[in-house]
């Protein structure tokens, strides 16, 4: 009997042992999604990452010409480089760019000779390797480290073999050391950056270099046996022996190349070859999504899934590095000094405030209490609130929404600031204007506060700032309430109303109105611009992002509001081009989906669909968010509506598809939608489990007939952060028809500041 326990108990020690290993869930991940955009129309404006989660450098395939925004096309057949890249957005471009590409035949240098041909049939995109077959028979693998990557130039045999580095567009320099079969140098381009910001990198080689020589990018010189240069352009080149495979481990840092030298010894001394790397690399990405494990649903559902929470996973960036000591420490983007300290970079707010940072506040607490505190920090180093880091602050798009993050971060316990700092950061923030672009301060903040509204045409984009305002300056009271700050309260509150100012219930839209208070004249909803940022009138009524309630008194009350929202689906997909003067690719995007005005490409409206729970018509919400998902998203190249946008729209996904949804951020509750699987297990920071259970879920039964948290009963549209990370339960059962009574009174409806919270 003995025998037969022990025996019984180490089969139930190893399976628990086996239970315990973390799902493959890398397998599902393609980083190809969302890879086949161009100007005129975005499928996501992604590339094809080859990362850690939030790590500093990136690594991809290059098809476009150097400085092109567009740096990999699903639709282009060769490649030219592979680069160490950090671009956030196709529309910025991208910073501290250079690459090495692998030649044989006659040594080719300039971009477009030694551009090589491939197909995606010899491609492998995964999050922790890329691979491709060029039509020449050379083979690239890249694996990925925080700082740095590992890759290896497989050539044909007997083939030359040589390796390019191209500097890219603006200053850099190299140096080459043959004894030591590595080059050394940095990089200098991009867009306002401090003088003394360089990227400084190592390129270690595992093979002997028998040739070598430098050469400039853009007069096409080159001097043979030479090991140095620098200045615009410059670049450099080596060969190895014939039919070489040849590994080149690469480290980058901002700090010196003392640092570089240790970002490299301590993230690829131990990897004696490529497979380590990409070892590493997957066990870090599988354990990371293995934080959320969904079941149930295709296998498509879960490639899409797992794709757009990699996607999700890459932004903010980690823009500290480790010293001598394992302390963190940063070149800052703002002042070109050295911080002690964490700094995160490349988001643009305006997109990522929606459902990127509380995302990142559900999963990755400690990294977003960092992230916030940092902002503080950059405050102090450029005097301004970060609005579009990029990696230092550009100012662009539209509103204040560094504030978003500072109430929100408060609002889940995630207090790791200064409140009165931050508020005094804010304020000056929202009385004055910045030299940097319309989201550096405030664009039109005097009349904003004189006139209730900014006013329009002396301002662009008018309307859509006077709404964003608004809900910054809520934010902003929330912060100054939550943390006994009198004087902000009272000062933030006055404005927080202001987007009824520009509500026209003659038209039932918000409106463009000028200094005398005149609305614009010939109004038409479908036109795009002119008050308006990248839309119309359909897509910015909704942004009243923490008073919704107070929006459907303004429309009349609930049967009003459902029909108006209604309406955003039926009406055609007109689209007037407006002061745009021409198709904007949102505008296709728009007219592609075929969802009426629904313009889920973009970001104004992406909240709009849980609204419905405000109203009680909760089933509604279910309804057309899954309807969203199921349409507007797959794995593929085409796999978004429109930008990807740093994370804000797989965010939206991720959130989405586990059933919920963070429409206001500032408050600490996230408003329910419907779930894609049957079950998801979301696993916290700390280890303790959140499970959604959707009974009988499947494509037709999409509405929720009961739900259940904890045991108990629970009829509220939304569930709070803190039910959430504490871990438990909750149930939902599933059915192909609409419970038009649950969730419906008035305890059951999120938050509105018009109805004064719950």
């Amino acid at each position: 009997m003995k025998k037969l326990y022990l025996l019984s108990s180490l089969i139930v020690c190893f399976v628990m042992l086996y239970a315990a290993d973390p799902v493959d869930l890398v397998q599902y991940v393609n980083t190809l999604q969302g890879t086949n955009s161009h100007f005129g129309l975005t499928r996501g404006n992604t590339y094809p990452t080859t990362a850690l989660p939030f790590g500093m450098h990136t690594w991809t395939p290059q098809t476009g010409v150097n400085g092109d925004g567009w740096k990999y096309q699903f639709f282009k057949d060769s490649i030219r480089g592979f680069q160490q890249a950090h671009q956030c957005s196709s529309w910025t471009n991208d910073y501290c760019v250079f690459s090495l590409m692998p030649v044989t035949g006659s040594l080719a240098l300039n971009q477009i000779d030694r551009a090589a041909k491939f197909s995606h049939d010899n491609e492998v995109a995964k999050p922790n390797y890329y691979r491709v077959k060029l039509d020449n028979q050379i083979t690239t693998e890249i694996s990925p480290t925080e700082r740095g990557a590992h890759l290896r130039f497989s050539f044909p045999e007997k083939q030359k073999s040589y390796v390019v580095l191209d500097g890219y567009t603006g200053l850099s320099q190299v140096k080459i050391h043959p004894k030591e079969n590595r080059i050394t140098g940095y990089v200098h381009n991009g867009r306002g950056l401090t003088d003394n910001f360089k990227s400084y990198f190592i390129i270690q080689f595992d093979h002997p270099i028998r040739e070598f020589g430098v050469w400039e990018n853009r007069n096409q010189q080159h001097w043979d046996g030479e090991d140095k240069l620098e200045g615009r352009g410059a670049s450099g080149w080596v060969r190895f022996e014939d039919g070489a495979k040849v590994q080149a481990k690469v480290a980058s840092s901002y700090i010196s190349p003392k640092q570089a030298e240790l970002n490299m010894e301590r993230e690829l001394g131990k990897d004696q070859s490529l497979e380590d790397t990409k070892q590493a690399a997957w066990e870090i990405w599988n354990q990371h999504l293995n934080r959320i494990l969904v079941e149930g649903g295709t296998e498509e559902e879960k490639a899409t899934f797992y794709s757009c929470y990699f996607r999700a996973s890459l932004f903010s960036r980690k823009f500290y590095e480790l010293d001598e000591n394992g302390q963190p420490y940063y070149f800052s983007p703002y002042d070109g000094q050295v911080h002690n300290g964490y700094l995160y970079t490349d988001t643009g707010f305006w997109d990522t405030f929606r459902g990127q940072f509380p995302l990142n506040a559900l999963l990755h607490p400690t990294m977003h209490g960092r992230y916030v505190a940092g902002l503080l920090d950059a405050y102090d180093q450029c005097g301004w609130l970060p609005s579009w880091s990029f990696p230092g602050e550009a100012g662009s798009m539209i509103g204040n929404h560094a504030i978003s993050l500072l109430a929100d971060a408060w609002a889940k316990g995630l207090q790791t600031f200064d409140p009165q700092k931050a508020l005094n950061a804010y304020y000056h923030e929202a009385t004055n204007k910045g030299p940097w672009g319309p989201a550096n301060g405030r664009d039109g903040w005097k009349e904003y506060y004189t006139l209730g509204y900014v006013p329009y045409p002396k301002y662009r984009e008018a309307t859509a700032k006077t709404l964003e305002y608004a809900y910054d300056d809520f934010c902003g009271y929330q912060l100054a309430k939550m943390t006994g700050n009198d004087f902000y309260t009272d000062v933030f509150s006055r404005q927080m109303y202001n987007y009824r100012n520009v509500f026209d219930a003659s038209v039932g839209f918000m409106r463009g109105r000028d200094e005398k208070g005149i609305w614009k004249q010939n109004f038409n909803a479908f036109e795009w611009g002119g008050p308006y940022t990248e839309g119309n009138a359909w897509h910015y009524l909704w942004s009243v992002f923490h008073d919704p309630q107070g929006l459907i008194d303004l429309l009349g009350g609930n049967q009003n509001f459902i029909a108006k929202m209604d309406s955003v689906f039926s009406v055609p997909n007109t689209v007037l081009v407006g002061t745009y003067g021409r198709k904007i690719h949102e505008m296709t995007e728009m007219e592609m989906a075929e969802m009426g005005q629904y313009a889920h490409g973009n970001q104004p409206i992406q909240h709009m669909i849980y609204l419905y729970n405000y109203a009680g018509a909760p089933w509604k919400a279910q309804k057309w968010s899954r309807a969203v998902m199921d349409k507007l998203y797959t794995s593929t190249e085409n796999g978004y509506p429109g930008d990807e946008d740093q994370g804000q729209t797989s965010s939206w996904y991720v959130l989405s598809a586990l059933g919920f949804y963070s429409v206001c951020p500032g408050t600490d509750e996230y408003v329910m939608g419907s779930p894609i699987f049957e079950k998801a297990t979301i696993t916290m920071e700390d280890g303790k489990q959140f499970v959604i259970e959707a009974r009988n879920n499947n494509k037709d039964h999409v509405y929720i007939q009961s739900a259940e948290l904890n045991g108990k009963t629970y009829t509220r549209n939304y569930i709070r952060y803190q039910d959430l990370v504490s871990g438990g339960k909750l149930t939902l059962e599933m059915v192909d028809q609409p419970n038009k009574t649950r969730g419906t009174q008035r305890e059951d409806l999120p938050f509105s500041l018009s109805q004064g919270g719950n």
